[in-house]
């Protein structure tokens, strides 16, 4: 399919703008997602950050109101005076005011003493964390931690506790398998404090906590404090969670029917790497339902072991749609792009076609014949400027150039039938002159009859028939070489077309002072030819030979076999030489090295006509200053092996 110069520059423009706008497309948002990815995660990490900082702030709290309890008096007073049971009340008061979950009195050597709801049942009941007020009492400072609390334990203390901490296991997609159904441990902040006497004697230790389990104002105040409570597309744009272990038992991620995501748990993926490996997860991750940008971090207890996580995490949706409206607006730039491609084009390509086809129609008026068809390039720009203007000195050249030939042609043609006339008039000539010379000659025979054998009488009778022959020979030649017939190829010998060449010229002037040097080899086979039509071409080339020797020097004319089944016919002249420029042009209609009215040019582009119609070819070789040779390469008449007369010289 064959396209306008029109259609393929609006092609390769648009074609352009599409590469360059898919390329800066997909690369641009390729930048734009990373650099939208980066920014949620940095701003994911910063948001763990804050979100560390307020879950140690409540641990904190934790240990400063178990640490200034246990600093008051009425707890020394009622060790001191043996009624511990009497603080009971007063602990009730503070765990309602402080957000305690229980406050415990402890003897050094682990037994509770009392509680918030009284004396212990038994009279060697434990502590809730054994191992936080070891290391309050080791240390002799307040201790606070994250421990996880048995439900025996939770139930020691309140039965309210071990309903809070009790939390059925869901099925969550992409988690790791559960090994149980239900949680019934919790998960606290737990704070440990000496409480001393006057003289900083240890008289029991003081210890308090608060149960993490379902507790929504500890994730409500992360998220509020970190994403303050924005929505996106109808959902909390960032969530926050507290994990017991891989479940999780307070968090504000909802489920699908809008309930807060309590025991369900968290992929396999973030399990392996924060609570197996121990290392923080910042990438996104399936939560509950829905992807987000998230970040987990291990919460440990005093021991150092991991007991559970911390997450907050960013709606993925809200950063795909930012990369989607980025593709959306880089998609939209491209397309506005290849409108405007495609308009300026059109502009481009109507300036440049319109001149285009200027040139094209007046070169088909100029081809019709209308040669004085010219194109107005001032109505271009640049390079068709240029054109058009060589366009027209083109024109200009090539009508005055076809003028000159017409001219020459003429004055060629007014010569060609004036010769042929003077030819006519030749053979008219010679023909008359044949019957005279066959009197004179058949009168010269007679009276050789009649004289003495001796003397001079005998001698001038036979020169007289001896230049009578000759004439009647040079007549016959002429009129072999003027007479028209049909062309007719049959079997020739080379070195007969050759002497009866040589037999119409070398008697003329030019001849008088050219040494003519015969190498016409016997025996050669003969070419199957016309002989009159090869005759016209070795005159041709030996009347060349003479006017380039200037009528002096030597002229020699070979003959041999070829290669391939050739003859070969060599004519060599000592003349000036031809000048390399001008030998591949020898056989152009109209070329000649002769000067002006000495020469047409065509008698070597016949001559090269008449050899290539018989098969054959024909060869140059020229050096300047030590003459020329023209080499003639004739088909030999494989048909038949005739005798061939051979040199005269």
């Amino acid at each position: 399919m064959k396209f306008s110069l029109q259609t393929r520059l609006i092609g390769g423009f648009l074609t352009v703008i599409l590469i360059c706008g898919a390329i800066a497309t997909v690369v641009g948002v390729r930048m734009v997602g990373s650099a939208i990815v980066k920014q949620a995660q940095d701003k994911v990490r910063l948001d763990l950050n804050s979100a560390r900082a307020i879950y140690g702030q409540g641990m904190e709290n934790i240990r400063s109101t178990v640490r200034h309890t246990a600093d008051r008096f009425f707890i020394e007073q009622a060790l001191l005076a043996g009624k511990p049971e009497s603080v009971a009340a007063e602990f009730d008061g503070i765990c309602r005011a402080e957000g305690l979950d229980f406050l415990s009195l402890i003897r050094p050597d682990g037994a509770v003493l009392v509680r918030r709801s009284g004396p212990p049942a038994a009279a060697r009941a434990r502590a809730v964390a054994p191992d936080v007020v070891r290391a309050a009492l080791s240390r002799g400072a307040a201790v606070a931690s994250t421990a996880i609390v048995p439900a025996e334990s939770l139930l020691r203390e309140s039965g309210d506790l071990v309903a809070r901490a009790r939390i059925p296991v869901l099925d969550t997609p992409r988690a790791r398998p559960a090994a149980h159904t239900e949680e019934t441990a919790g998960m606290m902040w737990i704070a440990a404090a000496p409480v001393r006497d006057g003289q900083g004697r240890v008289l029991a230790a003081l210890c308090g906590g608060r149960l993490l389990n379902r507790d929504d104002a500890l994730v409500d105040k992360i998220k509020n404090t970190v994403y303050q409570d924005q929505l996106y597309a109808g959902k909390p744009e960032g969530t926050a969670t507290v994990f017991q272990g891989d479940l999780r038992i307070a968090t504000n991620v909802r489920t699908e029917d809008g309930k807060r995501a309590i025991g369900t748990r968290v992929s396999r993926e973030v399990a392996e790497c924060v609570l197996d490996r121990g290392k923080p997860w910042l990438e996104r991750a399936f939560v509950v339902n829905d992807w987000y940008i998230t970040a987990y971090e291990p919460i440990r207890n005093l021991s150092g072991d991991i007991v559970g996580m911390l997450y907050v995490g960013m709606l993925e949706r809200r950063f795909a749609d930012l990369r989607r409206r980025a593709l959306w607006t880089f998609v939209a730039i491209a397309a506005a792009g290849a409108v405007l491609a495609v308009a300026v084009s059109l502009m481009l390509t109507r300036s440049l076609i319109r001149p285009v086809h200027a040139l094209i129609d007046a070169s088909r008026a100029f081809a019709a014949g209308r040669m004085h068809e010219r194109v107005r390039p001032h109505d271009s720009i640049g390079e068709i400027r240029e054109l058009g203007t060589a366009f027209n000195s083109m024109a200009a050249s090539i009508q005055d150039r076809d003028e000159q030939l017409r001219r020459r042609a003429q004055e060629e043609i007014s010569k060609a039938e004036r010769l042929a006339m003077i030819g006519r008039l030749a053979a008219g000539v010679a023909h008359e002159l044949n019957n005279p010379l066959g009197g004179i000659l058949l009168l010269s025979r007679l009276l050789l009859k009649k004289a003495p054998a001796e003397g001079v009488q005998k001698e001038n009778l036979q020169r007289i028939a001896r230049d009578a022959e000759r004439c009647q020979n040079i007549v016959r030649g002429l009129l072999d070489f003027a007479r028209r017939r049909e062309p007719r190829a049959e079997p020739v010998d080379v070195g007969t077309l050759v002497e009866d060449s040589l037999a119409l010229v070398e008697n003329q002037a030019i001849f008088h002072n050219i040494t003519i040097d015969r190498q016409l080899k016997p025996g050669l086979p003969p070419v199957l030819v016309d002989a009159g039509q090869i005759q016209q071409v070795f005159v041709n080339l030996i009347m060349n030979a003479a006017e380039a020797m200037n009528g002096q020097g030597t002229l020699n004319i070979r003959s041999e076999r070829g290669r391939e089944g050739f003859v070969h016919a060599s004519f060599r002249d000592t003349g000036r030489g031809i000048p390399p420029e001008d030998v591949d042009r020898l056989f152009e209609p109209f070329f000649t090295t002769k000067e002006v009215g000495r020469g047409t040019g065509l008698g070597l582009s016949i001559s090269h006509g008449l050899v290539e119609a018989h098969g054959g070819k024909i060869t140059v070789e020229s050096r300047l200053g030590e003459g020329t040779t023209f080499v003639v390469s004739l088909p030999a008449d494989t048909r038949q092996n005739v005798g061939c007369r051979g040199s005269l010289s």
